[in-house]
């Protein structure tokens, strides 16, 4: 069997930093790098094994960890930009990922970049919230009528929204997949089990379960991994950050029911402790095991997941990968749209590019 790559067992055992050769190094931050994990690492050496980093790594991880606090920063200030704008219109801001691991202060937001912030808002007043937003200086990014009347009849999110001024994007959730996913979770029911933050007035975030399942279901049902491995290391700080909650695990599995995201929590605990060693206790994986697909498509996750999963650096490539994340490309798009509209959507993007309008 081949080894796990550098960074998958460093994430795993961050004491292992301290056997690692030159070499071992340089394929370390090379991972790391295009898996968008490096300044994670970086804290994780910090804090396992702060001798062990060599004078030659020393500058790329100041240079990651000085990257991140002004990600950290500017979505601080994002934040209460965003807060402002729906406390316009009498919402609150609940924040979804990224922003709300950053918002909430759980593990999960160590070393944690982000690209946009994620909100949800009741499908009800979803209308309102846009406004709110474009009357404090976003507005939608995409122009094709097509891309808009597909995100808003179709998909659980409006077109993302960017800033005119500060370029930062905000995606506008009313559900947590699409409409067209044969998954429904009821998004009323995450709203209304939302915590709010104490320290931080008008602004709230999933209850921990919910939080899980949600990093769940956005990884196993992403169509592009190109970020798996760094979603798959939320998951496991997550749930081992969450892990001494009275009756979480549980709680999760009862949640994952409720939500119809059986399968995608199976998924997340099966990956996270399979390739990242989370301790996940054995009563909850056997529990979680009636949510496993039969024997032959579970080989199959296996194959495709365990490819798809690795950094995306071509050290960790296998004869199958590429095959794999076009497999998993086409689950993906499966999962959200029923066949007719699936393939009217794909003529539709074939005709465009064919034509270089996108």
């Amino acid at each position: 069997m081949k080894a796990a790559p550098v960074l998958v067992r460093v994430l795993r055992d961050p004491e292992c930093l301290r056997h690692l050769s030159p070499a071992e190094w340089d394929l370390l931050l090379r991972q790391a790098r295009a898996a968008q994990l490096i300044a994670r690492l970086a804290l994780l050496a910090q804090r396992h094994a702060p001798d062990a980093i060599a004078p030659q790594v020393a500058p790329h991880f100041e240079g990651a960890l000085l990257v991140a606090q002004r990600h950290r920063e500017a979505v601080e200030w994002e934040i209460t930009q965003i807060r402002q704008a729906l406390g316009s219109v009498g919402l609150p801001l609940i924040l979804l990922k990224g922003a709300a691991y950053l918002a909430a202060g759980v593990p999960a937001a160590s070393g944690r970049s982000f690209a946009d912030i994620d909100i949800l808002v009741p499908r009800a007043r979803i209308n309102q919230a846009e406004a709110a937003l474009m009357m404090h200086g976003w507005a939608t990014s995409h122009h094709s009528a097509y891309d808009d009347r597909y995100y808003r009849a179709w998909m659980h999110e409006l077109p993302p929204m960017q800033h005119g001024r500060r370029m930062t994007v905000v995606d506008v959730h009313h559900a947590i997949l699409p409409i067209t996913a044969s998954s429904k979770p009821d998004s009323a029911r995450l709203i209304a089990a939302a915590r709010a933050l104490p320290e931080r007035p008008g602004v709230l975030v999933l209850a921990p379960v919910d939080m899980v399942i949600h990093s769940a279901c956005h990884l196993f049902h992403e169509e592009e991994l190109e970020k798996g491995l760094r979603d798959l290391s939320d998951l496991d700080l997550l749930l081992r950050g969450f892990a001494a909650l009275p009756g979480f695990w549980s709680e999760l599995l009862a949640r994952a029911r409720e939500l119809d995201l059986e399968r995608a929590v199976f998924y997340a605990l099966h990956f996270s402790s399979r390739l990242l060693g989370t301790p996940v206790p054995m009563a909850t994986l056997q529990a979680a095991q009636r949510f496993a697909p039969a024997p032959p498509l579970m080989r199959l996750m296996d194959a495709l997941y365990g490819r798809a999963l690795l950094p995306h650096h071509p050290s960790c490539y296998h004869g199958y990968s590429a095959l794999a994340g076009r497999m998993l490309f086409v689950r993906a798009h499966w999962l959200r749209m029923p066949p007719a509209l699936l393939a009217r959507h794909l003529v539709h993007k074939a005709v465009v590019a064919f034509k270089g309008e996108d």
